[in-house]
């Protein structure tokens, strides 16, 4: 559950701004819109199938290039 408090002179826009990022970074908003409308569960796979497919090939892909020493 995300949760802040107001520091000092915070504004309520300052402090409403990190609230959104802290709740981007839990995934409460995804999971929110997720779970909004039945999903069928193999559409669910299928979803879950792609992401994983996605992060194999970004792996390989930073694998692939060459790594320059600085």
């Amino acid at each position: 559950m995300a949760k802040i408090q107001l520091t000092g002179r915070e504004s309520i826009k300052e402090a409403l701004r990190r609230f959104k990022k802290i709740c981007d970074r839990e995934g409460i908003i995804n999971h929110s819109k997720r779970i909004a409308y039945y999903e069928k569960p193999s559409e669910r796979r299928r979803r879950e199938e792609s992401r994983r497919i996605k992060n194999i090939k970004r792996g390989q892909k930073f694998q692939a290039q060459p790594q320059s020493i600085a």
